[in-house]
């Protein structure tokens, strides 16, 4: 696990890497060549792009490599930076109950291996001091079917650890996707809906729904 845990926690990083920036000066001019105004904004890089006003273009296609690659990194890139730990999560549980299955599944192997071993044999005494405690009893009574039982279920459990990972990692994938889909909508405080009276005809009046938008 110590393995394991130094290998995850350099990863974990990436996102902060990945999704540093650096900022340049933008000039606007009117046709006529005069400024008319000047503001910071981010350049574009390897992950970010802006257009010429310097507004952030989120790309979707982009946004699902990244969480393909691991899971939490397109919702960074998305800027719901609080997707990240859930991210983590729904994917980072499937994984420990696997490794958790695994161990537990070969020290029953192993426990099977020792109950087939002649008690007589001389290296029999030090391979039965290395089985778990919790199953050196079915060792002694050579219950090798109950250990079987016990065996075939933690596999289960792994076959299932592996397939919630998957689902869970392609979740987090298509969760990015949408996130960055729904970001080039507009939905600023220009959209707005109004209600007013409307004449259709001089002897009949209605209601008209009237929607304004706008970029500013």
């Amino acid at each position: 696990m110590k393995h394991v845990f130094f290998v995850i926690v350099p990863i974990l990083c990436i996102p902060v890497l990945a999704l540093s920036q650096h900022k340049d000066s933008l000039i606007v001019k009117e046709p006529t060549g005069k400024v008319v105004a000047s503001s910071k904004v981010k350049q574009s890089n390897w992950v970010y792009k802006y257009d010429s006003t310097g507004k952030r273009v989120y790309e979707p296609r982009k946004a699902a490599i990244l969480s393909a690659i691991l899971p939490g990194l397109g919702q960074a890139y998305n800027k719901k930076y609080w997707k990240v730990p859930l991210a983590w999560a729904a994917v980072g549980i499937p994984i420990y109950s696997y490794i958790y299955n695994r161990g537990i599944y070969h020290k029953i192997q192993y426990a099977i291996t020792v109950a087939n071993l002649d008690p007589t044999d001389p290296t029999y005494p030090d391979m039965f001091d290395k089985v778990d405690p919790k199953m050196q009893y079915l060792v002694e009574r050579r219950s090798t079917n109950s250990l079987a039982n016990y065996r075939n279920e933690y596999r289960k459990d792994m076959d299932y650890s592996i397939l919630f990972t998957l689902l869970l990692w392609g979740l987090n994938v298509v969760d990015a996707t949408v996130d960055a889909h729904l970001k080039g909508f507009n939905v600023n405080d220009n959209l707005a809906m109004q209600i007013k009276p409307a004449i259709t005809s001089p002897h009949s009046i209605g209601i008209s729904l009237v929607f304004k938008f706008a970029d500013r």
